[in-house]
């Protein structure tokens, strides 16, 4: 009888997946913070914008690392 293993190449792309997630979710709370202490700024929308955007990023990465890292475990096709 075979027994089930973890697929380590998967796992590694989870891996990395989640290592994104967490430098996305550094980067863009600073992003953030940069916009809302210079709102008289030209800059302000554009920063404000680009620091969403990075922190949505951020939740997409860390659940489909988190999904691909339990495919790995769990071996779903």
């Amino acid at each position: 009888m075979e027994t089930k293993r973890t697929n380590k190449d998967i796992l590694v792309k989870g891996v990395k997946k989640i290592a994104v997630a967490i430098a996305f979710m550094f980067i863009g709370p600073s992003i953030l913070y940069v916009a809302f202490s210079n709102q008289e700024k030209p800059l302000y929308i554009p920063l404000l914008i680009l620091g969403g955007a990075v922190c949505i990023a951020a939740i997409i990465f860390a659940f489909k690392g988190l999904n691909t890292i339990m495919d790995s475990l769990f071996h779903k096709k």
